[in-house]
Parts: C-alpha cells; structure tokens; sequence
C-alpha cells in the first residue's frame, strides 16, 4: 500500500501532477455540483412539456386540445411553444428565470432572423394592453415578435396586430397546428 507521505512527497516533485490532480478534482467538483432551485424547476417545467407534447397528440378534437392548455401550468406552456419551434429544428433561447422576465418568455430563429415570444395561458379573451405592452418592448428592441395564446383574441387586441409591422398573434388553429408540428412557415410568415 502507498502511504500518505509518499503521495504528498511525489506531488511536492512534481508539479504537472499535483496540476492535473486539482484539475480533475474542480472538474468532478464541478460536473457533480448542486443544481440550484431555479436549474431544476426549469428541467421539472421542460420534462412537463414533453409529457404535455405527447399528450395532446392523443386527444381526439381541437376542443380537447385548447381545453387542456388552457389548464397547464402557465410556466410548462412557455416550455411547450419553446419545445414545439425545437422539434421543427429552429433553434430557441430560453430566459433564465421565468418570472420578472420583463414580457419576453423565449427566442426562436427563424431563416436567420430572431423573433421574441410572449406566452399567455389564457381562458378568456387576451387583454388588449398585454399585446399593447408586447408590441411596446418589441418596438424598443428593434426586433419582431410572436404573442402566442391560448385565449380569444378580440377586436382591440387585434387592432394593435394589425397595425404592428413586428408582432404576430398566434392562437387557436395556428396554435393547435403549430404544437401539432405543422412547419412554422406554412401557416404564418
């Protein structure tokens, strides 16, 4: 058996090796850290969606479907729009937190360009200053945006859409096509 001393005399000697001991050490330290409240409730949130993915896949009617997202939790339905632009290969940004995010639930790219997302569960009507809000950030980035819900869009909330040259309400059979892996294009831009 090596003893103690001599391990601590032939790291003494040779640096390189005391060198690469610690950096497997911080490695191993690093690699099997402790996640933080906010890393796992992302993983829990992202795991959701794909069971929620999965599931929508196997309800019968558009009915069912919008039904059963209006129920989700408001967290796994940005996951599921995230995941849904994912599966059909565009490449997305999550935020880091999902509160105070400032009206900017993700980022999807889109043919080379970044387009900014909103997420709203909703059971009734959009409320119009959501969408006002929204087209206001979009306009103070320079960049174009979807609002993506799964509520009623009303006369008002479709007004500031069309006259918005950066924003794109999407819901109801846009929604239910975009989840069901429809390509992105075919339906929107």
């Amino acid at each position: 058996m090596i003893s103690a001393p001599y391990v601590a005399a032939l790291l003494m000697a040779n640096p390189v090796l005391l060198a690469v001991l610690l950096a497997v050490i911080i490695f191993l330290l690093w690699r099997f850290r402790r996640q933080s409240a906010s890393e796992r409730r992302h993983r829990r949130y992202r795991a959701t969606a794909e069971r929620v993915y999965t599931r929508l896949r196997q309800l019968s009617g558009d009915g069912q479907r919008m039904s059963y997202l209006r129920k989700i939790n408001p967290y796994v339905f940005e996951e599921l729009l995230l995941l849904a632009f994912e599966r059909q290969g565009y490449a997305v940004q999550r935020n880091a937190s999902y509160s105070g995010d400032g009206g900017l639930d993700g980022r999807v790219h889109i043919n080379g360009e970044c387009w900014l997302i909103q997420a709203k569960r909703y059971s009734r009507a959009i409320t119009p200053s959501h969408v006002q809000d929204f087209d206001a950030l979009l306009t103070r980035m320079g960049q174009r945006g979807l609002f993506i819900h799964t509520g009623r869009t009303g006369q008002k909330s479709r007004a500031v859409s069309s006259g918005s040259q950066q924003l794109m309400i999407i819901s109801g059979q846009r929604l239910l096509a975009l989840l069901a892996g429809k390509p992105f294009k075919e339906f929107s831009l």
